[in-house]
Order: C-alpha cells, then structure tokens, then sequence
C-alpha cells in the first residue's frame, strides 16, 4: 500500500506548507502510513491525464491512497473531478479530500451526497456544451460555412461530427467522454483529430 499526497498549486499560489501539514495530520490520524507529496504548479484546465495527476494515477494500483486537499485541486473542470473519482474507484484506490471531508470507497451520507452533486453538475456541464456546440454550428451555418463530411479519400463516420467534436477539444472535454459520447474507441478518435490536423495544415 502507498500513500500519496497531491497537492496542485495554481501560479497564484505558492504556499503548499498548510497543505501539505493538513494532509500529514489526517495520514498519522488514520494511520495511513509515510506520505509521499507529488506536487505541481499548473494551471487545473489543462487535461489532468497531460498532468503529474495522470502519471501519478497510471502508476497507483489497487489498495493505494490518494489524498488530495480538496476536490477542486484535481481540476477545474467538474467532469474531470468526476472522471478522476470513478477511475480511483475502478482501480481500487481510496482517494480522500480534506475539506469536503470526502472519501470515494465511503458509502456515508457525506461521500454519497458530494457525488451526486459531482455527476448532476457534470451533466450539467455536458449539456451546457451540447447547446454551445449546436449554437456554434448554427452561427457557422447562418454565416454560409458549408458543414458535413468531406469528399474524396480517408472519410470517416466522424466527419459530420467534426465540428463538434474541435469544439469539445478546445473546451478541455476529455477525449474518453468525447469518443464514448459519438460511439467510437479513443483511439479512433486520436486518428481522427489527426487526419484533421494534417488537412488543415
């Protein structure tokens, strides 16, 4: 069993002692064993999987523990939060957060209640970026730019999703949950931004 503490500090923020003494406190009072600190300063918009977070999460194993000082360290975005709190679950990692008193393995009102409220306000946000896609589309349409799938070689079942899909991306959407949402592996995906990149360079 490891126990690792996470503590991200924005460029605003440079005193991570309070921190890091919070996170030591709570280890020795549940006898959670030597705490070692990952730490970075970056900004929490930045996909958390291009992050120390995500070497850090690829490394954890089952029965390892995260703590963290608070849930929105992980990210900015609440989807993300979410994605991080199911993927500790999957693995077998306890992830716990100081201030929300939060631990994603606990079944206690507290733990329940934070991550209901995580996955309406995610879904929130998915719709919020559905309708600003769509309105997006529309004013490209009203302003006579031709949309839909491309002729010719390399078309893809992606094509007439393309421009929802570079709006996703460039909102920070994870590219799990944008593969997942148009029914196609992330590696499909990744070739297909790819090809993007390459017919527009």
């Amino acid at each position: 069993m490891a126990t690792k503490g996470f503590i991200r500090v924005s460029t605003i923020d440079q005193n991570t002692e309070k921190n890091r003494l919070d996170i030591l406190q709570f280890a020795n009072a549940h006898k959670l064993g030597n705490v070692e600190f990952i730490e970075e300063k970056i900004s929490g918009i930045k996909d958390y999987k291009k992050r120390k977070l995500g070497v850090l999460l690829d490394n954890m194993t089952s029965g390892d523990i995260l703590i963290v000082p608070e849930l929105s360290r992980i990210a900015r975005s609440t989807i993300q939060i979410l994605e991080v709190i199911q993927l500790t679950q999957d693995k077998g990692i306890t992830l716990y957060s100081l201030k929300e008193n939060f631990c994603n393995m606990d079944n206690s009102i507290a733990s329940t209640v934070t991550k209901t409220i995580f996955a309406l306000v995610a879904q929130i946000e998915r719709e919020l970026i559905s309708l600003r896609t769509k309105e997006a589309l529309h004013a490209r349409q009203a302003s006579g730019v031709k949309l839909g799938r491309p002729t010719g070689k390399g078309k893809s079942r992606l094509d007439k999703y393309s421009d929802d899909i570079l709006r996703l991306v460039a909102l920070g959407v994870p590219k799990t949950i944008i593969a997942k949402q148009y029914k196609t592996t992330t590696g499909n995906l990744y070739n297909f931004l790819k090809r993007l990149k390459m017919l527009s360079s």
